[in-house]
C-alpha cells in the first residue's frame, strides 16, 4: 500500500525537472497522476510512463484550469493534491531593458499559474473532504536576488500566497505549503548562466530532491510554510520573524508571527541566513 493510494494528483509542469520528479514520486507513492505541461510530446511521453494521463494546458489561463479541473473530475472522480510547478524565468536581468511581454509572460506562468490553480482546485478538493497544495517558489523568494529581479518578484508573491491562505483552507481540510530550492538542475537554469555556475564548481539541486520534499508537504500535517531545498541539507521550513509593529506599553514593537492569521507558522528549525 502506498501513501498515496486511491488519490489523483495534478502536477503542472509535469513533463521535465522538478514537476517530472514529482509526478514520478507520487505516482510511485500509489497516486493517479495527471501530467499538465504545454509540451504535447513530453507531457504525453511523461504520463505514459507513470500510468497517468495527460492534459495540455497554460496555466496563466483561468478557463483552461475550470476546464482541467472538470477532466479530472470526470476521469477520477476527484482531487486530492494539486503540485503548481510551472514557472518561467524573464531571461533579462537589466530591468530597465526588459519587454512588455517578458513581464506578462512570467507573471502569467509564475503568479496567475499559482492563484488560478488554488483558486479552481480548492472546490474539488473541498468535494474529497481536504486536499493538499504545493507551489514551486524558490530561494528567490526569501531573498533578494539581483540576477532576475521580476523573478524573484514573481516567487515572493507565491510565498506570500501560501503563508496567508491557511486561515481559510484549514477548515476545508486543506493543507497549503510552498517549496522553496536553490538552483535546481533543470532547464530553467540555461538562462541563469549553467556555464558559469557549472565552472565555479557552484552545486546544483538533484530535482528528485525537490520532489521528495514536495511529497513530504504533501504528506505531512504542516501548512502556511516555505521549506527551503539545499544541496547537503534537510528541507527545512524557513522561520519568519516578526515585523515591526506599533510601540506599546509593554511590548517590544515587533508584530508576532501569528498575529493576522492563527495558522501563520513559525516553526522551529532555523532558515537559511
Amino acid at each position: 500500500m502506498g501513501d498515496l493510494d486511491g488519490k489523483v494528483a495534478i502536477v503542472t509542469g509535469g513533463a521535465s525537472g522538478i514537476g517530472l520528479a514529482s509526478a514520478t514520486r507520487m505516482a510511485a507513492a500509489g497516486a493517479s497522476v495527471v501530467v499538465v505541461d504545454l509540451d504535447e510530446e513530453r507531457g504525453n511521453a511523461a504520463a505514459e510512463g507513470l500510468g497517468g494521463i495527460f492534459a495540455r494546458a497554460d496555466v496563466s489561463r483561468p478557463e483552461e484550469w475550470e476546464s482541467l479541473v472538470e477532466l479530472v473530475e470526470r476521469t477520477y472522480g476527484g482531487l486530492d493534491v494539486a503540485h503548481l510547478n510551472a514557472g518561467v524565468t524573464t531571461g533579462e536581468g537589466d530591468v530597465s531593458r526588459m519587454t512588455v511581454e517578458q513581464y506578462r509572460r512570467i507573471l502569467g506562468a509564475n503568479v496567475d499559474g499559482v492563484v488560478f490553480g488554488i483558486r479552481a482546485v480548492v472546490p474539488a478538493m473541498a468535494r474529497r473532504q481536504g486536499g493538499a497544495i504545493v507551489a514551486t517558489a524558490s530561494l528567490a523568494g526569501l531573498i533578494a536576488f539581483a540576477g532576475d529581479p521580476v523573478y524573484t518578484l514573481t516567487k515572493h508573491a507565491v510565498v506570500g500566497l501560501v503563508r496567508s491562505l491557511p486561515q481559510q483552507l484549514s477548515p476545508l481540510g486543506i493543507r497549503v505549503n510552498a517549496v522553496c530550492p536553490g538552483l535546481v538542475d533543470t532547464p530553467l537554469i540555461d538562462g541563469l548562466a549553467r556555464d558559469t555556475l557549472e565552472g565555479a564548481g557552484f552545486p546544483l539541486i538533484d530535482p528528485d530532491e525537490v520532489a521528495a520534499a514536495v511529497l513530504g508537504c504533501v504528506l505531512g500535517d504542516s501548512t502556511g510554510q516555505a521549506v527551503v531545498v539545499q544541496v547537503g541539507l534537510e528541507p527545512v521550513a524557513y522561520r519568519f520573524g516578526g515585523a515591526p509593529g506599533p510601540r506599546l506599553p509593554g511590548s517590544e514593537g515587533v508584530l508576532p508571527p501569528g498575529i493576522f492569521a492563527a495558522h501563520d507558522q513559525a516553526p522551529a528549525g532555523g532558515g537559511p541566513g
